[in-house]
């Protein structure tokens, strides 16, 4: 059973937001993203407080056990998981301006942030998660990497982000120390 979290997803989220906020400066549209174990939070807006929290049923922790049988996942377990995470993420796309800006402060991302060649705190090119999201399709497909964490949650963490950026057309992450 998952340890529960000591602050729920939807305060961290404003958390990341006031750290993305700072990092941003004053008037672009911001997005803080948290992949939690159990749930997912987007913070979004232009001011000082987000406009909107939303929580999406989807974390690292709860798509890897709903979705994944086996570690690594089977490639059709993979297949069913992107579909699940797509059609969680796009209900999102008009809720989120194209001027927008990613942020998040995730341990997680800056997991994925590291694994994918770039230094704490920086800017994650789409590009660049995608070669680690093709590392791990590798992975999948039977051959090993041992750069990459074996854990299914890793994978499922992955795996929304590289989602959440394509479907809602953000370029980069900016993934900042945790607030």
């Amino acid at each position: 059973m998952p340890s529960m979290p000591t602050h729920s997803e939807e305060e961290i989220s404003q958390q990341a937001y006031a750290a993305a906020r700072l990092s941003a400066g004053p008037g672009p549209c911001i997005v803080a993203l948290h992949i939690g174990a159990e749930q997912t939070a987007i913070a979004v807006g232009r001011g000082a407080l987000p406009d909107m929290v939303t929580l999406l049923p989807m974390g690292a922790e709860r798509t890897a056990r709903e979705q994944f049988r086996s570690a690594p996942p089977t490639p059709l377990a993979m297949e069913n998981a992107i579909q699940v995470v797509e059609d969680g993420v796009m209900p999102l796309r008009p809720l989120i301006p194209l001027d927008a800006l990613l942020f998040s402060a995730d341990v997680g991302l800056r997991e994925i942030a590291l694994l994918s060649g770039l230094a704490p705190d920086a800017t994650l090119q789409l590009e660049a998660m995608e070669r680690s999201f093709n590392r791990l399709v590798a992975v999948v497909e039977g051959l090993p990497d041992a750069q990459l964490p074996a854990s299914n949650a890793f994978a499922a963490r992955l795996l929304i982000l590289r989602e959440f950026m394509h479907h809602l057309q953000f370029a980069h992450i900016v993934v900042l120390h945790a607030p």
